[in-house]
């Protein structure tokens, strides 16, 4: 995966699949570099999202979102075999959780995304050096939108 900077990523925080595919189009049009299907799709929809992406968008970044915190390695290989380049781990999870999804992306050719988002900030920098350490391909720190909607921000 080549990346360059910056690079433009989308979050498909839909419960429709339709709607999520729409609005997909029109972004990948518009310039986006990476489709993230937001857990909320996935929820509702199930990786069939995936597997509706990769089908409309052959040579897309996909994102899968799944937020996983527990059995890491099913998770990785669930979401890489359908049609995912990265899944996202919470920082949260055990380091035997991000290694086990280590592994798993290593196997199955996705990148894991170390998520940091409800790592307190003063846990940041050694939570994002463990993961480094462990393998991650991309550490993230973001803010949840239930916290953004009382004003917080990272």
């Amino acid at each position: 995966m080549e990346l360059k900077t910056p690079i433009l990523q989308l979050a498909l925080d839909f419960l429709n699949l339709e709607r999520a595919l729409k609005v997909a189009k029109e972004a990948v049009k518009a310039g986006v570099d990476w489709l993230e299907a937001g857990t909320p799709l996935i929820k509702s929809e199930g990786l069939d999202v995936l597997r509706a992406l990769r089908k409309e968008f052959p040579k897309a970044t996909l994102v899968a979102d799944v937020k996983t915190i527990d059995v890491g390695r099913i998770e990785v290989e669930a979401c890489a075999k359908a049609g995912a380049d990265i899944v996202c781990v919470l920082g949260l999870a055990s380091d035997s959780t991000l290694k086990e999804c280590v592994r798993a992306g290593k196997n199955y050719g996705a990148k894991i995304w170390v998520d940091l988002i409800e790592v307190k900030e003063e846990d940041l920098e050694k939570r994002a050096k463990d993961a480094e350490i462990i393998g991650a391909d991309f550490i993230g720190v973001h803010t949840s939108i239930d916290e953004q909607m009382q004003g917080k921000d990272p």
